[in-house]
């Protein structure tokens, strides 16, 4: 009687929730659509704004780090959170010399009457930026994508995300995979997979010039990643013990610390993406805010009315959901959206990850249940709740009139499983011809720490040594891993 007077307050909250949101849509049209403003010349106000989103941006990866490595066994974090952490590295390196061009070189007289690219220019990018040949600091890019910041800005925020995404992935596949597999996996799937997508959506590329709308990386980022795990996880197996053992985090107060850094570097993620100062990037860092606070908010209630009891981990997977969903819309919708997709996102991605248990998949950390899942409500979600009165650069969704923008949405994720699908069932079959996919089980009872780095999280100085901890006091926590 609970779980079912719980589940009719929530739908009587959402249907509650639909005149509010349509009697905001009739506010004044004009006010934040600073997407169609165009200026002339470099704005030190915008370029500020974009230097500080592009740390924020890159503060997300250790974010992520901390938030991965307090999931897994102590036996596991280092491994774990390198796994993130080299990305910082290694993409910092390939996107400065061939994947920025790819991504979002464009030829101008390759650019049609709406300015969207032609030919094959619409699947890929060039080569004229490559070894960033081209990128000045002192005049904007040739192409449009922002012209009020220097190239280099906006060459140097787009890095950020080519960083985070594939360090996502990491999360369905940590405790197994060697470290040697995965530097190999991510410089190829950066390269053939993420700079297509981005140009896609973001470079002029088909996707762009059919209306698909993705703020912040919906498909770019979170769908990519979210699908690429789930292949990559079935792939190279499950662990050794996945059902045998339990796989309890080893450290929360690193979880928290982690979604603290993540939500802390969202707003240059979402707020960022409007590419200036103004009023849009106002609206971006708004709707985070709400969506972000109605997932965490909704994830509790879940857990409290059906598990009895709400969580730390629960509330921040809560959080992180929302930042998933809105980050698609968050430039498009009403705060009162905002909080509807945040809402709606966190509940699919609940029991998302509730299924995923129940099939025994080995996603390890729920990177498709929170990305995949989170990244594909956003998007379609995008298409319901979207409206010209927040950005007249985008389009109006089916609360606005638009029914049509849903489909549009729908092509946009379908075009993203796909090639996100194949491109890394490809890539590993690839490397799996000259390499081990997975550690040896006698390395992963081990521990990959151990096994692929040489070094140990937690050494006998620590607290005395697990083991000596342990044996000398009672009240010493228990071991895990």
């Amino acid at each position: 009687m609970i779980k079912k007077s719980f589940t009719i307050g929530i739908i009587a909250l959402w249907l509650l929730s639909w005149p509010l949101m349509n009697n905001a849509l009739a506010q004044d049209a004009a006010a934040p659509g600073a997407a169609a403003v165009v200026k002339n010349a470099i704005d030190t106000g915008d370029t500020a704004w974009m230097l500080v989103s592009s740390a924020l941006v890159l503060l997300m990866t250790p974010g992520l780090a901390f938030f991965y490595g307090g999931l897994v066994r102590s036996r596991n974090v280092l491994n774990t959170m390198m796994m993130s952490l080299v990305m910082m590295g290694l993409i910092g390196v390939t996107w400065t010399l061939w994947g920025y061009s790819l991504a979002f070189d464009v030829t101008p007289g390759h650019l049609d009457a709406k300015g969207f690219a032609t030919g094959l220019e619409s699947f890929i990018g060039g080569f004229d930026w490559m070894f960033l040949n081209g990128v000045v600091a002192d005049k904007p890019d040739p192409i449009g994508y922002a012209p009020t910041i220097p190239h280099q800005v906006f060459m140097v925020y787009q890095m950020m995300f080519a960083i985070i995404t594939p360090a996502l992935i990491s999360g369905a596949i940590v405790e197994r995979v060697t470290f040697k597999t995965y530097f190999w996996f991510v410089l190829l799937w950066s390269t053939f997979i993420y700079s297509p997508l981005a140009h896609w959506v973001w470079g002029k590329g088909w996707l762009g010039a059919i209306g698909a709308l993705d703020f912040a990386g919906g498909t770019v980022v979170h769908i990519s990643s979210g699908v690429s795990a789930v292949v990559a996880a079935w792939m190279i197996g499950p662990r050794t013990d996945h059902l045998n053992n339990p796989h309890t985090p080893h450290n929360v107060p690193y979880v928290l610390l982690g979604i603290g850094l993540l939500w802390f570097g969202w707003f240059g993620f979402n707020g960022g993406s409007a590419l200036g100062s103004g009023s849009l990037a106002t609206v971006a860092f708004v709707t985070t805010m709400i969506a972000t606070a109605g997932g965490g908010l909704t994830w509790t209630i879940l857990e409290w009315v059906l598990r009895g009891k709400p969580t730390a981990v629960g509330i921040a997977s809560g959080f992180l959901a929302g930042l998933v969903g809105i980050t698609p819309a968050a430039g498009f919708v009403l705060p009162v959206g905002a909080l509807l997709i945040g809402s709606i996102t966190s509940v699919c991605c609940f029991f998302a990850v509730s299924f995923r248990a129940k099939l025994g998949f080995d996603d390890s950390l729920d990177t498709y249940p929170i990305h995949g899942v989170g990244g594909t409500v956003g998007a379609i979600l995008t298409g319901v709740f979207a409206t010209k009165a927040v950005n007249a650069a985008g389009a109006d969704g089916l609360f606005a009139g638009n029914p049509g923008q849903i489909v549009t949405q729908f092509i946009g994720v379908l075009a993203t499983y796909v090639f996100a699908a194949v491109g890394t069932f490809v890539i590993l079959k690839i490397l799996g011809q000259f390499m081990e996919l997975r550690v040896p089980s006698s390395a992963e009872d081990q521990g990959l720490d151990i096994g692929q780095h040489g070094e140990e999280a937690y050494g006998e100085d620590f607290a005395g040594g697990f083991s000596s901890f342990e044996s000398a006091s009672p009240f010493a926590p228990k071991k895990v891993g």
